[in-house]
């Protein structure tokens, strides 16, 4: 199969699960197996960026508010609570980099993440059925998204959004406010890492990246961002009247079918 279109595959699988709460990471890592390809951290973290840029412009009311509303009480509040789950996310990040952490490069944990996440997607949607859900962010919520995030990014097949998520409905919070909170946390969580890797690299080219096609790099990065702003508004969409267990099913069915099928 020719480099081009694997990168166009690898694209596409990114752009449509990063934000979806189905694990990014763990598909591609998936996909890789499947195709017979060995991509670097740099890579899977570069096209990542590439989805999250994608999504800014989805969310223009909350952009305007940061640019011109910073003032008021209510935006600056969110505002803070957003930079804080960055700042947790980012800081123990940085400390589990430098240790030289690893994420596990086989299937079965991914797996087995998706399989737990799966699960608890549907128990927490079974918990909260009829209950009443708020959409006012806490320092609470802001805390569990940072530790949302850090689960996700040491354990493959987790989801970041998925993870987040979670813990924000059990913490009471409503599905798109949920959605909206993760996602725009996880816009400069993913920027960060994506910068921090280029970073090292730039420093460090023989040790990090030695055969790095830059232009394939760039050329899947935009498919993901193409893609993942499809995905995006699609759901932004969906769980405004849907709830999150289709998701679960789908996590439940494909760590079935990896458990079953791909070594």
């Amino acid at each position: 199969m020719h480099d081009w279109l694997i990168n166009l595959i690898l694209g596409v699988v990114e752009g449509i699960t990063e934000f979806i709460p189905v694990s990014s990471t763990g598909h591609l890592l998936v996909a890789e197996r499947l195709l017979h390809v060995e991509k670097s951290d740099l890579f899977n973290i570069v096209i990542q960026c590439g989805a999250v840029i994608a999504v800014l412009p989805l969310f223009p009311e909350r952009l305007y508010k940061f640019v011109f509303e910073l003032r008021q009480k209510e935006t600056l509040d969110y505002l803070l609570k957003l930079s804080v789950a960055f700042v947790i996310t980012g800081a123990v990040g940085f400390i589990i980099d430098k240790k030289g952490f690893k994420l596990p490069e086989s299937p079965t944990p991914v797996a087995i993440a998706l399989l737990v996440g799966g699960l608890a997607f549907l128990a927490v949607e079974f918990f909260l059925r009829g209950k009443k859900l708020g959409t006012e962010i806490t320092w609470t919520i802001a805390v569990a998204v940072a530790a949302g995030q850090l689960l996700a990014g040491t354990c493959p097949g987790t989801s970041r959004s998925g993870a987040t998520i979670v813990f924000c409905l059990l913490l009471g919070l409503s599905r798109p406010a949920a959605t909206e909170f993760s996602f725009l946390v996880g816009i400069p969580t993913m920027l960060a890492a994506g910068g921090w890797k280029i970073f090292k690299t730039l420093h460090h080219p023989d040790l990090l990246a030695p055969k790095e096609d830059w232009g394939m790099l760039v050329l899947t990065s935009i498919v993901a961002a193409v893609v993942s702003f499809i995905a995006v508004k699609w759901l932004l969409r969906y769980v405004q009247s849907h709830t999150f267990n289709l998701f679960g099913f789908y996590r439940i069915v494909l760590a079935i079918l990896i458990f079953a099928f791909i070594r």
